[in-house]
């Protein structure tokens, strides 16, 4: 069978640039070369370009193709490894569906949806999932944090409504913290979300659809050092995830029939992760977000849960490329 050609997509426009570049890294030690030719493509405000040997190689943005060693590289499919803008927003998804090229991770209109956390959560509740009580607020709409503390009840998350990682996120417990974490949040967004807490213990779980079927991974408990589950927590190691989580044979089934659910309202693709809160008041899960392109660095919990599952990452991520080329070939 011949090779198929896959550009790994990574960096971003955002603080999440970071991040993007560790996943890559676990991407491509773990992409198949015997079945697939990769090039890793850095996105950055700096320019689109592959880098072989110290030389870069600008993309052409006409029909994202290369010129490398006088070859003309045309792409197969996308794998993408890029987290926050412009990969995980629906922008790039959006451009390559405009090139009919397939891709790794949700279309354009669930990536832009799901990355904006109140659209998320509101479409969520219109389809019965749980969801805690939340404002969206705007920078340039006058807002008054009384409002907010008399329609929401201490603690309140703060949240830029776009982008990932926690980062711009606070705890709220006291009405004279709010202004300083609506600032914080502001910093890194011009929307914001406030947010009930929901008491509970608090699970993520990988879903991935293969062969027109959706999958769950093993579910992971996360338990933080920190307030919450915020940057420090995630990636320099303020937190335990326990994979397989040790819950009641009850929960697993609920929370996998949410996360489901999630899946298939949400319209995803590919492989994404649905973060719950268990809360023992309503005995129910409560969604919290959905991360339409999961980290996979070595401190991700995806890589953990496949692992778990008994699957290595190599077959995990040819399944998820064939996927993408099934639902290439079907659209022609």
């Amino acid at each position: 069978m011949k090779k198929k050609t896959i550009a790994l997509v990574t960096g971003g426009y955002s603080g999440e640039a970071a991040i993007s570049y560790k996943s890559a890294i676990t991407i491509s030690n773990n992409l198949d070369r015997e079945l697939f030719d990769v090039y890793k493509i850095d996105i950055n405000p700096a320019g689109w370009y592959h880098e072989d040997g110290g030389v870069k190689t600008a993309v052409d943005k006409n029909n994202f193709t290369l010129e490398v060693h006088g070859q003309h590289i045309i792409f197969d499919a996308v794998f993408m490894g890029m987290h926050g803008t412009p990969g995980e927003d629906g922008k790039l998804p959006g451009y390559f569906d405009i090139l009919g090229l397939p891709y790794t991770s949700c279309d354009a209109a669930t990536s832009a949806l799901t990355f904006n956390k109140r659209y998320t959560v509101a479409v969520a509740a219109m389809a019965g999932i749980n969801v805690a009580k939340s404002m969206h607020l705007f920078k340039h709409i006058p807002y008054q944090p009384e409002n907010i503390l008399s329609t929401l009840q201490l603690p309140i998350f703060i949240k830029p409504n776009n982008g990932g990682s926690s980062i711009g996120m606070s705890k709220v417990n006291d009405g004279e913290e709010l202004q300083a974490a609506l600032d914080k949040a502001f910093k890194e967004d011009d929307q914001v979300l406030a947010e009930e807490m929901i008491e509970g213990r608090e699970f993520t779980v990988g879903v991935y659809r293969f062969n027109g079927q959706i999958k769950i991974l093993p579910i992971t408990e996360v338990i933080t050092q920190n307030e919450f589950f915020d940057f420090e927590a995630k990636y320099e190691g303020k937190s335990s995830e326990i994979t397989p989580a040790v819950i009641d044979p009850s929960w697993k089934i609920e929370i996998e029939a949410a996360a489901k659910k999630v899946y298939k309202v949400f319209n995803c693709r590919g492989v994404v992760r649905i973060d719950f809160i268990y809360n023992t008041a309503y005995n129910a899960p409560f969604m919290l977000e959905i991360n339409t392109v999961p980290g996979q660095s070595a401190a991700s919990v995806i890589p953990q849960q496949v692992k778990e599952m008994g699957m290595e990452l190599k077959e995990f991520y040819t399944m998820l490329l064939e996927e993408a080329l099934a639902d290439k070939a079907k659209a022609i």
